[in-house]
């Protein structure tokens, strides 16, 4: 499976605390999970764009 997210933005991101190897599985499922749903709003609403109200 490919990630979503990009390790290294979420290091520097988290930079002054140590991340897991789990953290990131962890985040990019919930990400996964995030954009499926957000698609599937913009579907039902005959739309081709996701938009920040599909979160």
């Amino acid at each position: 499976m490919a990630s979503t997210i990009v390790k290294s933005a979420v290091k520097e991101e988290l930079s002054e605390m140590n991340v897991s190897n789990d953290f990131y599985d962890a985040l990019d499922e919930d990400v996964s999970e995030l954009l499926e749903k957000a698609t599937q709003r913009a579907d039902a609403n005959d739309r081709k764009t996701v938009q920040a109200r599909d979160l």
